[in-house]
């Protein structure tokens, strides 16, 4: 491999590795506002989600021009496609993150008390590590821990229909609950959608190690 490629695929891998790290405290501190109510978190996240975008889109350029300068083939072009794909997958998560921390802040606001179903807690820490797996198959190139994050999509897949049965039961109950069991089902979709996104990350790194392209595979 030509030294400068050498260098830019370095430098390129700790920008994704910085912006996967600004994601993932972006997920921990918006599911922590929620279960906590710490609206001081929820805000911290909302206005950090621009350093995201700006950061996304560096690393894209970044990708670009080693596409440009280098041209490179075979693993180092696998690499370059499958750090690109990340590099849009982990922004969607800062966008998700910022979403469950706007019906945090929202459901803080304007209610005193709500009660969250265990399986949303259950469903963050799930996706919360999926999404660190994901990242840390990528960095150590581990497909085996990048196949087992495929496997842990169902768990969280299943506990977001729960909670969507469980918070369906209760505004029929008590139907003043609406205002609170809405915004919870939006959450629970972003955390189902985050693991989702941790998902795309662990097909791209079976595609960058393997050359394998699994994300359209039969369930």
């Amino acid at each position: 491999m030509p030294i400068h490629l050498e260098r830019d695929l370095e430098q390129l891998k700790k920008a994704i590795l910085t912006l996967g790290a600004m994601v993932e405290s972006a997920t921990d501190r918006a599911i922590l506002a929620l279960t906590d109510r710490r609206l001081e978190l929820a805000e911290e996240v909302i206005v950090g989600d621009r350093a995201i975008d700006d950061r996304e889109i560096k690393v894209e350029g970044e990708c670009l021009k080693i596409l440009a300068l280098h041209q490179p083939v075979a693993n180092d072009l696998r690499y370059v496609i499958a750090m690109l794909k990340v590099n849009s997958d982990l922004e969607r998560v800062g966008d998700l993150a910022g979403n469950v921390a706007e019906r945090a802040a929202t459901l803080i606001r304007d209610h005193e008390a709500v009660a969250i179903p265990p399986q949303i807690h259950e469903m963050g820490v799930i996706a919360r590590a999926m999404l660190r797996d994901s990242l840390n198959a990528l960095i150590h190139q581990n497909t085996e821990l990048a196949r087992k994050v495929l496997d842990d999509d169902e768990e969280v897949d299943r506990r977001h229909k729960e909670i969507y049965g469980v918070l369906q039961a209760r505004m029929k109950t008590d139907p003043q609950q609406v205002d609170t069991c809405i915004p919870l089902m939006s959450v629970s979709r972003y955390l189902e959608r985050i693991a989702d996104m941790a998902t795309n990350i662990a097909e791209d790194v079976v595609f960058m190690v393997d050359g394998e392209v699994i994300r359209h595979r039969p369930a």
